[in-house]
């Protein structure tokens, strides 16, 4: 009994450093493929901050904590902020677009953020079902991206 316990805790350790390494390979990998201009830009801009980057149809989004806040900002391959979202209470969400997600019986939104455009336009996100539902700053109906 006692041999059959050991072999197990050694293969269950063996299966976490090989998992922990493969993460880390890929983790690596992920930001490797962010252009030099992008990582310098994210760093002046947020310096010591560590992000999570994924690709994003050509342009690189960093997942990031900031003041507190969960927050992303998608670049360009030059290294220009394309825009910032930054999650926020569904509370905040502007009244009209709360009203569009209840009239249209859309479901719960379960998620908000405030879209800030490199232009400065403004739009807001609603998580709802799956979908994010986009409403302009005055919470007038953009448009549904699937997720």
């Amino acid at each position: 009994m006692k041999k059959y316990l050991m072999l197990m805790v050694a293969a269950a350790s063996i299966t976490t450093a090989t998992f922990a390494q493969n993460h880390e390979k890929n983790e690596k990998k992920e930001h490797a493929n962010v252009p030099a201009a992008v990582k310098q830009a994210f760093e002046k801009q947020y310096p010591g901050t560590k992000a999570k980057w994924d690709n994003e149809d050509g342009k690189y989004e960093a997942g990031f904590k900031h003041n507190g806040h969960e927050m992303s900002v998608l670049y360009n391959a030059n290294g220009t902020v394309d825009e910032t979202e930054m999650e926020i209470p569904v509370t905040q969400l502007p009244a009209a677009a709360t009203s569009y997600v209840t009239q249209h019986k859309m479901g719960k939104i379960s998620e908000a953020a405030k879209i800030t455009k490199a232009n400065g336009e403004v739009n807001y996100e609603a998580e709802v079902k799956g979908k994010d539902v986009i409403f302009d700053a005055a919470g007038k109906f953009l448009k549904e991206v699937k997720d």
